[in-house]
């Protein structure tokens, strides 16, 4: 069985370039190891980070009742840019700070992995699996589309590759109730915005689960005794979080759109370039990554499976370790998948 320990290591990137057209400074890209690479190097998994998360947020998807549990695998855990531990506005180089720090992309963060991976295990490595929720889950498809022949299978869950519309609208909603709150100044506030955060998290709230989880109380299941307690749960969250980095990561999620990352003429195009074997799992009741988009991107990537999370916790029900029942659906796709 895998020892999980909680750490966190940087690797330096130097100056990268964006596929903004400008260059972040002093790049740097926390991560962490679980396991040893085989003499091959092909038994490596890779589980980016979500939004509002860290890398030990996807601690869960190590746990017993997974297939990465029995120490077969090389498990590597990464944070995205702007997020709080990798570079980002709240500890940027001079002059990059705060409202100044560059805009990233997707496939900004992906190129970083790579790079790290180099570092960590050579020239030849093969990745037996790319697996995350969220905008882990977007980060695994352009990692398909950026390094097709680098591995073997992909599942992204409770995510799209590209930001619908409908999904850019609800992000466009948190992030005004955040930029509303005078303290904000544009971002070059000295004092944090509170009530800016408070009401970010509050309004996210209601995005996140479904309306099926209100209305059976599914809340009841966190521990909450109050659907109030929830929501002073999503407050308090967002309090401990830096306002620069919540809207840095939006715009990095609110910007996917492989067709321009990848100079394809079209979406088909993009996710036509996928090699690996995938399984695409939207959840059943998410409300912003949903269902028939999904669908509409599994037709374009050749040969993926598209595989409901039959689920009412919505967008939630991907998040590692929320609810068991979803995470057994995850672990069996994440099994079938590698083979065991």
């Amino acid at each position: 069985m895998l020892e999980i320990k909680r750490e966190k290591k940087l690797h330096a990137l130097g100056e990268m370039s964006l596929e903004s057209g400008e260059r972040l400074r002093n790049a740097r890209i926390c991560y962490q190891v679980i396991g040893t690479p085989n003499r091959a190097r092909d038994n490596l998994v890779l589980i980016p980070s979500y939004y509002g998360g860290t890398h030990w947020g996807s601690l869960p998807l190590l746990g017993a009742e997974g297939p990465l549990a029995g120490g077969d695998y090389c498990v590597v855990l990464t944070n995205l840019f702007g997020a709080g531990r990798s570079t980002s506005p709240s500890n940027a180089a001079p002059g990059q700070e705060g409202a100044d720090f560059p805009q990233v992309g997707l496939l900004d963060n992906v190129h970083a992995q790579k790079a790290l991976l180099d570092r960590l295990f050579g020239d030849d490595w093969q990745l037996a699996l790319v697996s995350g929720w969220s905008m882990g889950g977007m980060q695994t498809l352009f990692w398909a589309m950026a390094y097709p022949e680098r591995m073997r299978a992909i599942l992204p869950f409770c995510c799209t590759a590209r930001c619908w519309p409908h999904n850019r609208v609800f992000l466009e909603g948190v992030k005004a109730a955040l930029c509303a709150d005078a303290a904000w100044l544009g971002g070059r506030y000295s004092v944090p915005p509170e009530r800016g955060l408070r009401a970010f998290g509050r309004a996210y709230a209601g995005w996140a689960y479904s309306q099926a989880f209100y209305r059976h109380e599914l809340w009841r299941e966190l521990g909450f005794e109050s659907l109030e307690a929830l929501l002073d749960y999503w407050e308090h969250d967002h309090l401990e979080q830096d306002a620069n980095d919540l809207l840095c990561v939006l715009h990095t999620w609110q910007s996917a759109d492989p067709a321009r990352s990848f100079a394809a003429g079209s979406l088909a195009e993009a996710l036509g370039r996928i090699r690996a074997r995938s399984i695409l799992m939207p959840g059943s009741s998410d409300l912003y990554f949903t269902v028939e988009d999904v669908r509409h991107e599994a037709a374009l990537i050749p040969g993926a499976e598209l595989r409901v999370l039959e689920s009412d916790w919505g967008h939630c029900a991907g998040g590692p370790g929320r609810s068991a029942a979803a995470m057994q659906q995850v672990f069996a796709a994440m099994a079938e998948l590698l083979g065991r």
